[in-house]
Formats: structure tokens, C-alpha cells, sequence
């Protein structure tokens, strides 16, 4: 009788996490067929394929400036947040740990403000030059914009370690602050440094509202040219998605797999001077 239920109760779990991934495949898997049908409105499957959409893609005339943009503007982000994220964590829990209640506050806040919003304050309020709608200011927006991603992980992974004995430890053998970090805490913390930053590549690379209303065209991105497509040409502009997602998914794969080659045992980052 038992043996019945738990074959149940295994049928539903198999069924509800197989309804789960359809429904987050069928609009990836759409997506892709989409970009190469021929004709999509009157049948069930397309009518025929073509690879003429992607021809369009690689052929715009911002197709290459805008994939670079966007590469910069996520990697500069990535690389702003960890400099600013790591170091702050770090303190909060060995130095000021009644403090991040406070700091969970504050990294809650940018989900409760619209980048609308985000963005006209800080137009106008950095309305001098060199900031003044440039790719610094929206640098500095999209870091806002993205510290939680980055946050949460980072505070995670501190909080499964013990960080106090390990900052004593560093400290006993004579590692000042920025040692204790290059060499003791962040090789400790690879984890959850990986998972922040590949959630904020992800989520940059794909942020359309803050660059339009900062820099606007002066310093397009992939998802700015995606959007543009979508008035012309529907398959072109699905075959942009597929690019990005493409993309996406291959420096998450990188990501991943750089951070499984940095990792240090636990024992070893402790004996390290």
C-alpha cells in the first residue's frame, strides 16, 4: 500500500516538473523556430526554413558596435559591482555585523524603484558634464540597478564559511585587509562571486529601459537593436533573441566553468599567508 503511494506521489512529482519545463521551453524553443520560418501563421508548424533572418542579423548596419556595447556596459558592471559588493560584505560581517540588517534593506530597494524612475533622477540630477548622459552615468545606473544579483550571493557564500576564524587566522600569520581578501575570503567565496556575476552579465546584457533613457542612441546595445527590429522585421528581430540568448547562455557555461577551475579547498585558503 505504501509502495503505491509513493509511486503516486512520484507520478505527480515527474508530471508537474515535466508541465514546469514546458512551460519554460516552449517560448525558448518558439523563439528559434520562429527565427527560421519561412511562413508561421496558418499551420501548426512553419510552412518552410530559411537562415535569410540571421543573414539580416550579422548583416545590420549596428550589429557589431551594439554586441560590443553591450559587452562593455555588462563586464564594466560586473566588475564595479564585485569591487564595491565584496569588500563591503566582507566588513559588515566581521566588523559591523549589526549593521546588515540594514544592508538587506538597501539591496532590496532597487527592486521597488521602476528604472523609469531610476533613470529620469538620475538624468537630472547628473546633468553636468562629463556625466551628463553619458556611458559612465548609465554604468553607474545598471550597477544600482543590478547590486542585488550581486549581493545575494556573495552575502550567502560569506555566511557559509566562517569568516571570523578565517580573518583571525590571516591576521595571526600578519595578512593585512587586502590580503586577507585576495588570498583567504574570495577564494573561499568563488561560488557565490560566480553566481553574482553571472545573474548581473545576464541581467545587463539584456537591459533595454535605463540605456534608452540615458545614453539613448549615442551608445546603442544589443537590446536596443533587437527592439528596433521588432518594427521591421519580426524574424529578424527573433533571430537577435536567439543571438542574446545564445550569447547568454555561452558566458554562463564560461562562467561556470571558470569558477569550477578557481575553486580552493576550504583548509587550504586557511594556511595561506
Amino acid at each position: 500500500m505504501n509502495l503505491n503511494k509513493q509511486t503516486k506521489a512520484s507520478s505527480w512529482q515527474y508530471l508537474l516538473i515535466g508541465i514546469f519545463i514546458f512551460y519554460m521551453l516552449l517560448p525558448i524553443v518558439s523563439t528559434y523556430v520562429f527565427s527560421v520560418a519561412t511562413r508561421w501563421d496558418r499551420t501548426i508548424l512553419p510552412e518552410g526554413y530559411t537562415v535569410s533572418y540571421y543573414i539580416q542579423a550579422f548583416k545590420a548596419s549596428y550589429f557589431i558596435s551594439s554586441l560590443r556595447n553591450s559587452f562593455i556596459l555588462s563586464i564594466a558592471t560586473v566588475l564595479v559591482g564585485l569591487v564595491l559588493i565584496v569588500p563591503t560584505v566582507y566588513w559588515v560581517h566581521v566588523r559591523i555585523p549589526y549593521t546588515k540588517p540594514l544592508l538587506d534593506v538597501l539591496m532590496i530597494l532597487p527592486f521597488g524603484i521602476p528604472t523609469v524612475v531610476l533613470a529620469l533622477a538620475l538624468v537630472q540630477v547628473y546633468n553636468f558634464a562629463p556625466l551628463a548622459r553619458s556611458p559612465v552615468l548609465l554604468i553607474g545606473a545598471v550597477v544600482i540597478y543590478s547590486m542585488p544579483f550581486m549581493y545575494r550571493p556573495v552575502s550567502n557564500a560569506i555566511q557559509a564559511i566562517d569568516v571570523v576564524t578565517l580573518t583571525e587566522a590571516g591576521q595571526s600569520l600578519g595578512a593585512n585587509t587586502f590580503q586577507l581578501l585576495r588570498r583567504v575570503i574570495i577564494p573561499n567565496i568563488l561560488t557565490g562571486i560566480w553566481s553574482g556575476s553571472l545573474l548581473v552579465f545576464a541581467t545587463v546584457f539584456a537591459e533595454f529601459t535605463l540605456t534608452k533613457l540615458i545614453v539613448g542612441a549615442r551608445f546603442k546595445t544589443f537590446p536596443m537593436l533587437l527592439v528596433e527590429y521588432t518594427r521591421i522585421n519580426g524574424n529578424t528581430a527573433a533571430a537577435f533573441s536567439v543571438i542574446s540568448f545564445t550569447i547568454a547562455w555561452l558566458a554562463s557555461l564560461l562562467i561556470l566553468w571558470v569558477g569550477s577551475k578557481g575553486q580552493v579547498p576550504y583548509q587550504k585558503a586557511i594556511g595561506a599567508r
